[in-house]
């Protein structure tokens, strides 16, 4: 991977992460009738914004196949062990849950298109899994077993599987993608 392509990828997380943040803390300010200045870095949060349960964490997608799933994640992103207890909650195993600096390289080795990256790259019956991807989603691909070799949610939408953020949720696509680099849509969620 050249400098430019790492220097992207660095790009969207960091991008990801600086919007989370800040939409968080906007969410946070409105609903709590903060005003949040340009010096405070303090968010005031309320504990009824936090929801005890997640729109995700219902079972609907049956699935009896492998449950084995290998995770690569920066041990810095905190969103990636989010999504992991999400499809833990769905039934999926952690095989291997690998911490590494090396994200560029899992996705270079797993030919994962440069547009499509997110935080995390999980690895599941040879598939790949990058980024927030509902785990139905994941259950209804396994069970199709199709010519493709994963799907992916580009970036870090909020409201995602692991980017929960009280009431936010941001339109997002799933993305399924081959050898080649072609993709085409898979799922796509404008209301949830």
């Amino acid at each position: 991977m050249n400098k430019l392509s790492r220097v992207l990828l660095v790009a969207i997380i960091t991008t990801g992460f600086l919007f989370t943040t800040y939409a968080t803390a906007l969410a946070l300010s409105k609903e709590n009738n903060v005003h949040l200045s340009h010096n405070a870095q303090t968010v005031i949060s309320n504990s009824q914004l936090i929801p005890t349960t997640s729109i995700w964490d219902k079972k609907t997608e049956s699935y009896s196949g492998n449950r084995e799933i290998t995770i690569y994640r920066s041990p810095s992103c905190g969103c990636c062990g989010a999504w992991i207890e999400h499809i833990q909650k769905q039934g999926f195993k952690i095989k291997e849950d690998i911490k590494t600096e090396e994200m560029e390289a899992i996705k270079q080795k797993y030919n994962l298109p440069q547009d499509l990256a997110s935080c995390h790259t999980a690895i599941i019956d040879g598939y790949v899994m990058e980024g927030h991807i509902p785990a139905d989603d994941i259950k209804r691909f396994l069970k199709q077993k199709p010519q493709f070799i994963g799907l992916a949610v580009p970036g870090m939408p909020l409201g995602t599987p692991g980017m929960e953020s009280g009431n936010i949720k941001q339109p997002f696509t799933i993305m399924a993608f081959d050898k080649k680099g072609e993709v085409e849509v898979f799922k796509e969620y404008q209301s949830y």
